[in-house]
């Protein structure tokens, strides 16, 4: 097999593995694993949450505060794809929202914002928010406490 041969299987394998991935998590799924965002730790993160779900991965919510409001999120995990796609999506949904809104979101308002999602996997959204909400509650104590 030659080089071009070469690349041509292995280019087939990839659109393979892209197709499946958009018919199990979707278009915005897909982007997101290809195109990462709102991934990582932020330094000087005014909230941080951690949480180890019932599946075992542990998801981390990292957030910075403008006049009250998130102005930079992010998420880390050790898990699957499905919690890190949660993650990122939780910390998207963040941005611009006070405490208050924070700690209405619902695991439904990630799903809904990632459009398909595989059922087995709908643990992680929760998973993702109840830790933004540690954050969040993390947040609000220190904030007390500077009062």
């Amino acid at each position: 097999m030659n080089d071009k041969q070469l690349n041509a299987v292995l280019d087939g394998i990839q659109e393979k593995i892209f197709s499946e991935t958009q018919q199990i998590y979707g278009e915005k799924g897909l982007n997101r694993w290809r195109n990462p965002q709102f991934s990582g730790r932020l330094d000087n993160a005014d909230a941080y949450g951690s949480i180890t779900g019932k599946c075992g991965d542990t998801m981390e919510i990292f957030l910075c505060f403008d006049n009250n409001r998130v102005c930079k999120a992010s998420s880390l995990t050790d898990g699957c794809f499905s919690s890190r796609i949660c993650g990122s999506f939780a910390a998207e949904l963040a941005i611009g929202k006070n405490p208050e809104e924070l700690f209405n979101l619902t695991g439904e308002d990630v799903l809904k914002a990632i459009g398909t999602f595989p059922e087995e996997e709908m643990h992680c959204a929760y998973l993702a928010v109840k830790t933004m909400q540690e954050a969040v509650n993390a947040y609000m104590v220190k904030q007390v406490g500077q009062k």
